[in-house]
């Protein structure tokens, strides 16, 4: 029998399954924004049940904008996830920020150009906070297993996420250096705001492929981000059992109140239809 799930990972470029998941059962779930981006495998793994979801469907078959992240995100929170732990490839804007190193980032610039950036609309306003992006809490717990397994990790950065799926120009990547970014990746938005509104905690395991194309050792070829990505993952996958059963009992974090105050709509002026479609974010309030 599953027991209650808390951890909802969301495998990127090269994670499209979980080893070491037991008592496993694939689930297709339908959610009123549509079907996510493939089945969620729920199994347990240390004595702590897990929810697993690759975003870009296993096998690779779906590109950054084509996401249907708020469908990902209500899966997950339908399930009652209220931690999601991100892995994300992602190209270095630092000198100091290897290939082959991870980043656990604490700030995000949006440079994406046409996604849906919120679960609201259609007669309900909600302006959440996102000062702090990603989930403190997460972070630290992430980052004390890398230091523990010895991996070259570094703590905190700001990740800018373009849309894709084509990698930068160098003009590109020149600007995102003024800008102090420290990586640059296609995912974390809206997935970022859109873990916020739902209520859940949000870290990434950016796992870093490559210099961008600023850098003097040259083009970024897709042989070298797999080869790299190969690498990272194997890391991802040994961090992930460390951290799992100490995430689902992490404490109660103030991600898990970011609509406190934050639903601008009166309740009798929400149509009935919306506050259907967003039972899961809104019942808490209305």
């Amino acid at each position: 029998m599953i027991k209650e799930i808390k951890v909802g990972i969301l495998g990127g470029s090269g994670l499209y399954q979980l080893e070491g998941l037991e008592n496993i059962t694939s689930l297709k779930i339908d959610t009123p924004f549509g079907h996510p981006s493939d089945e969620i495998t729920i199994g347990v793994i240390n004595d702590t049940s897990v929810a697993f979801l690759p975003r870009h469907g296993k096998g690779h078959r779906i590109m950054p904008t084509e996401i249907n992240v708020k469908a990902n995100i209500y899966a997950l929170k339908s399930l009652g996830v209220e931690k999601i732990i991100s892995i994300s490839a992602v190209g270095s804007l630092k000198e100091e920020v290897r290939p082959l190193d991870i980043l656990i980032p604490d700030q995000i610039i949006d440079q994406t150009r046409f996604r849906a950036l919120s679960f609201f609309g259609n007669g309900v306003v909600a302006h959440v906070g996102m000062a702090s992006p990603y989930c403190s809490t997460l972070n630290k717990i992430i980052y004390q297993a890398c230091q523990e397994l010895n991996y070259d990790t570094h703590n905190g950065g700001t990740y800018l996420c373009i849309e894709g799926p084509q990698f930068s120009t160098k003009a590109e990547s020149r600007s995102y250096r003024l800008l102090g970014a420290d990586i640059i990746g296609m995912t974390a938005i809206p997935e970022a705001k859109l873990a916020r509104e739902a209520e859940i905690c949000y870290s990434t395991m950016a796992m870093v492929t490559d210099y961008d194309v600023w850098h003097e050792s040259g083009e970024v070829t897709i042989e070298m981000v797999i080869n790299n990505l190969n690498k990272n993952i194997e890391k991802a996958k040994n961090i992930l059992k460390e951290i799992i059963p100490q995430v689902a009992n992490t404490s109660y974090c103030s991600c898990q109140n970011a609509l406190k105050d934050a639903i601008i709509t009166p309740s009798h002026l929400i149509p009935e239809k919306t506050k259907e479609k967003l039972q899961f974010l809104l019942k808490r309030y209305l």
